[in-house]
């Protein structure tokens, strides 16, 4: 299992597209998701998160969080994980960690309640990129409602905590490098785990 992390804009999205057609090409198996998912929970999610993250206090989006999870968990990873598949997903429990440990939850406590029922990955992905570029490309995007000072510190507190994440599964990406060669590099990081 491998999760790619990291803030908004980053190029998650991208890679994990770019890494599920590169094992699709070797021959694996491989499931390529999400989250928030499609499911009743991720929509309601997306829903929410549209009109700003003011929306749903810090308890109640990470409950929403949590049960989309279990869902995604139940009903995608852990079936395909058991037939040998490997799964790549675009956001997993980390980003409960960053996002709602901003703004103000227990980030241990996030990840104690998570990995009661989730399956750690083999390896996480954490994409990095400065967070000027980040913010320039969100405003690209027009995707946040919020103030943009208002996002930028929030994102800063984000990024801190992205920043302090660790594990022998953790490993970073700098995402400044043209998508090909942040690619290559994804692809020496996971290859051995595939071999």
């Amino acid at each position: 299992m491998i999760a790619l992390e990291g803030l908004d804009g980053v190029g998650k999205t991208t890679q994990a597209r770019r890494l599920a057609a590169a094992l699709q090409a070797c021959s694996q198996r491989v499931v390529l998701t999400h989250e928030p998912t499609e499911g009743c929970y991720g929509q309601q999610l997306r829903q929410l998160l549209r009109q700003g993250r003011q929306a749903l206090s810090p308890t109640q989006e990470l409950a929403l969080f949590t049960a989309d999870r279990r869902q995604h968990v139940s009903q995608v990873i852990l079936p395909h994980l058991n037939a040998g598949d490997v799964v790549i997903t675009d956001r997993y429990y980390y980003s409960s960690m960053a996002y709602q440990g901003a703004r103000g939850l227990e980030v241990l406590e996030i990840q104690r309640q998570n990995e009661d029922f989730a399956p750690i990955p083999n390896l996480v992905v954490i994409l990095t990129l400065p967070l000027d570029q980040i913010l320039e490309r969100l405003a690209c995007r027009g995707s946040h409602a919020w103030d943009a000072y208002e996002q930028a510190d929030y994102l800063v507190r984000v990024a801190e905590i992205y920043d302090r994440l660790s594990g022998p599964q953790v490993v970073r990406l700098d995402t400044q490098r043209p998508p090909e060669t942040v690619h290559q590099n994804l692809m020496s990081l996971v290859w051995p785990l595939i071999q």
